[in-house]
């Protein structure tokens, strides 16, 4: 059974990158962005390690950049395919999401 995820943030001038590690499991999975404006950002790649399949790393990616859309007052243009698959099924999601 996977551990507990934790998901760490960083940014370097308009590139940003969401890193999850699962605790108890090898590899990593990432969500990156760029930034448009303050306000706006694109959403443009999210990937799991094979080892970390089936785990909800990559919904609890998304979901932590729908925290900080709301948190941090952007909206998301979300190019990336996975995302814009999971804002298919989360309509509640329209109010920090673009498309």
């Amino acid at each position: 059974m996977a551990g507990k995820i934790v998901i760490e943030r960083s940014e370097n001038g308009p590139k940003g990158r969401y890193e999850a590690r699962v605790e108890g499991c090898e590899g990593v999975g990432e969500l990156t962005y760029s930034r448009l404006s303050e306000t706006k950002i694109i959403a443009d790649h999210t990937g799991v390690d094979e080892s970390l399949r089936g785990t909800g790393v990559g919904k609890a990616l998304v979901e932590r950049l729908i925290a900080d859309a709301r948190k941090d007052g952007f909206r998301i243009v979300p190019l990336c395919p996975y995302v814009k698959a999971l804002y298919g099924r989360h309509p509640e999601w329209s109010d920090v999401m673009d498309g």
